[in-house]
């Protein structure tokens, strides 16, 4: 059945119920049909570095099934149980994929973005409890094993660290200098310290014990936050089975090539790809350990598409942006769609990439805290630039408000939280954390946060995110408003809106853009171009700022705690210098309780009262550096 509107995909669920349909259990059963499917064909290939022509290694679906038991019964002989936690602080490569499989069939993988800062890291080995971590041996140009060394030092339940040596891809003479090029380890910790090849090569190619058969959390994902603080998400087997059920069902077969530079870490390549692979037999192409963000990626895209065959692209609007300033100079005539996600693709960017590629692009919509996919455009029907498609098989999408009485649902086309249901939602245990299930429900339907509507087709349309909101002087505006309208100037590759400190109105809109290589546009020129394309007078920026590149979460959203932080910062010092307060915003912090808080310094022998008089006029709380580890002050307390 092809899947061209809403009702082929409530076709396909009527044909009987989820829990009816036969599907594997686990995902060693899932992986095993497939190896013993298709043993031969291509699994999975990794190059280090980004030229078309580069070294290159592939695993065969038998290879594949055999690294995966082995890291499996590894991680079993540590002493992994079906409770236990493994975490893993790596960039793509093959290793990456096997053990993210073995510690979901030893016990539950909890894969941690290796950009984050140290105490970050130590704060989600320690919430996941993990006793094993996998990472990098110390390697050229990559300060991961340092890294991860500090955070295992302020995590003391991690027993052994497992390190992946990536020079096993390098050829003479590259591979004969990294011992002397390595940085330097310390050895900071108290953890065994172990080789990963070494230790899993000792391991049979066959799981040494049974698998359980039987639905259980395997998974423990972080989000990657537009929104602050990382929460950990629970992800069961079933979950991850119904996203590679979609892939088989909906999009990939055996004969597919996916090109995916996205990290492993994220569910979107684990999830949608990586079990959608494991389903169909598809073959995964994973280029460079930083995937997009590798020196030469982008450049070298259409040639490595060629060069692998490939016939479907995972990709993101950050990137489709960025590949719009290459010259397509291969051939691509195999490739027919591009899967894009993390966020709504611009008209003008959507319009350019198909014309310039051929290809189909297809907008999808997932999240973290419903093991990922929600919807997607129909790859054979209509496809509404904008919007994220209808509804996937066995998921259903309410579009809910809060009133006195309770939840009520909204008619087409108006704007209320997207609501889910679905085999990936975890219902009442959605996070780790129990204090971040309470209120996280409307029944079995999980609040996603996100503001979107429902077209009277049946295509959902994601219109803001509910803390994205610039609430200015009680009046609501979407950041999307500014944000297409500036997307929409040529020299504009990115933007993010959010709302800046105002002693006034609480909130007014301001937007940081990036810009086209090579382009040249001022700040002026922007404010005037918003005048023109903002419908209403009020979410027109009253300020922008050219940034040399905006900062991004791993799969490329616009990662607006930074703009939040840069705006406070920027706003607060304005302030205190026309106040003559001599005193300064030395940096802002992301508190658990508080949200984004300043913190001051004094340049000399500042007045206390009339910096508390300066800053007081604004919402957001501050603090002075020194006093930042005492109790809140009494003005930030609600």
């Amino acid at each position: 059945m092809t899947f061209a509107e809403r009702q082929d995909a409530l076709d396909i669920q009527d044909e009987m119920p989820w829990q009816a349909r036969p599907r594997p259990e686990t995902i060693h059963q899932m992986l095993q049909a497939t190896a013993r499917a298709h043993p031969d064909r291509p699994a999975i290939s990794y190059q280090l570095t980004s030229g078309a022509r580069d070294p290159a290694q592939t695993l065969t679906w038998a290879q594949f099934h055999a690294d995966v038991c082995r890291a499996a019964n590894l991680f079993r002989s540590l002493g992994i149980g079906e409770r236990d936690a493994v975490a893993l602080v790596l960039p793509n490569c093959l290793e990456t994929a096997s053990a993210t499989l073995g510690a979901m069939i030893a016990g539950i993988v909890a894969p941690i973005n290796p950009l984050l800062e140290p105490e970050q890291i130590a704060a989600l080995l320690r919430e996941t409890g993990a006793r094993v971590v996998v990472t990098l041996k110390a390697f050229p140009k990559t300060d991961i094993a340092a890294k991860t060394a500090e955070a295992v030092r302020h995590a003391p339940q991690v027993r052994t660290v497992l390190e992946v040596d990536l020079n096993r891809y390098l050829r003479p003479p590259k591979s004969w200098l990294v011992p002397f090029l390595r940085p330097r380890d310390d050895g900071i910790h108290r953890a065994d310290v172990l080789s990963y090849a070494r230790e899993v090569a000792r391991q049979p190619g066959e799981l040494s014990f049974e698998d359980g058969g039987r639905d259980r959390v395997a998974a423990y994902f972080h989000t990657g936050g537009t929104t602050g603080m990382p929460k950990m998400a629970q992800h069961r087997y079933s979950g991850m089975v119904y996203n590679g059920w979609l892939g088989d069902r909906l999009l990939f077969d055996e004969t597919n090539v996916l090109m995916c530079p996205l990290p492993l870490f994220h569910v979107f390549a684990c999830h949608v790809v990586l079990m959608s692979a494991l389903k169909s037999g598809a073959h995964v192409i994973l280029p460079t350990p930083a995937g997009y963000r590798g020196d030469g990626v982008i450049a070298n895209f259409w040639k490595l598409c060629e060069r692998w065959g490939v016939t479907f692209v995972i990709t993101v609007p950050t990137a489709v942006a960025a590949l719009m300033q290459c010259k397509v100079d291969a051939d691509i005539s195999r490739v027919k769609n591009a899967f894009s996600g993390s966020a709504p693709m611009p008209l003008e960017l959507f319009k350019r990439f198909e014309s310039a590629t051929g290809m189909t692009v297809i907008e999808g919509y997932g999240l973290t805290e419903v093991t990922c996919l929600v919807s997607c455009n129909p790859p054979a029907g209509v496809k509404k630039v904008g919007s994220v498609g209808v509804p996937l098989p066995y998921t259903d999408v309410k579009i809910l408000r809060s009133t006195e009485d309770g939840p009520l649902e909204c008619p087409p086309d108006e704007v209320g939280e997207i609501c889910i249901s679905n085999p990936g939602v975890y219902v009442g245990n959605t996070y780790t954390d129990p204090a971040r299930n309470r209120d996280l429900f409307y029944g079995d339907h999980l609040r996603t946060g996100d503001l979107g509507r429902i077209d009277p087709d049946g295509y959902l349309w994601i219109t803001g995110r509910a803390k994205d909101l610039i609430i200015r002087g009680g009046h609501n505006i979407d950041p999307a408003d500014i944000e297409e309208a500036l997307m929409a100037h040529p020299a504009v590759a990115g933007a993010g809106a959010i709302g800046q400190p105002d002693a006034h109105s609480g909130e007014l809109p301001c937007a940081y853009v990036e810009l086209v290589a090579g382009a040249e546009v001022t700040s002026d020129a922007l404010l005037e171009h918003c005048r023109q394309r903002v419908r209403e007078r009020a979410a027109v920026p009253k300020y922008v700022e050219i940034l040399d590149e905006l900062p991004k979460t791993a799969v490329g959203k616009v990662f607006k705690p930074d703009l939040r932080k840069r705006a406070i910062t920027r706003v607060y010092n304005a302030a205190l210098k026309a106040a003559g307060a001599d005193a300064r915003v030395s940096k802002v912090i992301d508190d658990k309780k508080r949200g984004l808080v300043a913190l001051l310094e004094r340049n000399g022998d500042a007045d206390d009262a009339r910096v508390a008089e300066t800053l007081d006029q604004f919402t957001r709380p501050w603090d002075w550096a020194e006093d930042s580890a005492q109790a809140p002050r009494k003005d930030d307390q609600t």
